[in-house]
């Protein structure tokens, strides 16, 4: 089943006089629990491409849909609804709130949801955290933990409300290579235990072995 499908996707930037394209008629089509990778030189437009999935930013052109459903038609509540309980985000900055402990920063989602209590909200979050192997460091805010630590925080974040996709822009862009290789391995695991659908961006080759699937991206445009 496709979780994601996408035709004609444009997108343009414009930069003083002249225009920045992005994305020049992307069509991509994700199943439902894959686990792939998106892979291009830096400016090809993997983050253009995932923050256009993510509703973070919108297509100039094409069709984006979401579960069957066309997200450049949704309402600002409903673009709000969806990032917040349909997709989670891995950002390569980790994107953590710095005021806010580790669980803290994992519980925020699932208060923002305020659908569950707070007991459940600590009992989700808890065992997320012991999941991404820091339920020691529960209490530590991120200025106290090395960067591998905050992006296993990121994850926790990311997969706390069970969403249906996660998006990773570069997630071992700022690792070493034995913490990145622990943190994919951390991803595959979710993926297989909660059928979540990855799509992490790379344009490093060294993780591409982790993909079920790979697509090629350069200046805008799949490489067939």
């Amino acid at each position: 089943m496709d979780i994601i499908d996408i035709k004609g996707l444009v997108k343009n930037y414009p930069l003083g006089e002249t225009t920045v394209h992005a994305l020049r008629g992307v069509d991509l089509t994700i199943q439902e629990g894959e686990f792939m990778s998106i892979v291009g030189p830096s400016g090809s437009g993997k983050t253009t491409l995932l923050n256009i999935i993510g509703c973070i930013d919108f297509a100039t052109e094409g069709s984006v849909k979401v579960h069957e459903t066309e997200i450049t038609a949704l309402t600002d509540r409903e673009v709000t609804d969806l990032r917040l309980h349909k997709i989670g985000f891995i950002f390569q900055t980790f994107n953590l709130i710095p005021v806010l402990d580790v669980i803290e920063n994992v519980e925020f989602p699932l208060l923002l949801m305020k659908n569950q209590s707070k007991g459940e909200i600590r009992k989700r979050a808890d065992k997320l955290i012991d999941e991404v192997g820091l339920s020691e460091y529960a209490e530590h805010r991120p200025a106290e933990l090395s960067g591998g630590q905050r992006q296993r925080v990121a994850i926790a974040r990311a997969l706390v409300t069970n969403p249906d996709i996660v998006l990773a822009d570069e997630p071992t862009a700022n690792l070493d290579s034995v913490t990145g290789a622990q943190i994919l391995e951390l991803m595959k695991k979710m993926n297989e235990i909660e059928k979540t659908t990855f799509i992490f961006s790379t344009h490093d080759e060294h993780v591409l072995k982790y993909a079920q699937k790979i697509v090629k991206i350069k200046d805008g445009r799949i490489e067939r």
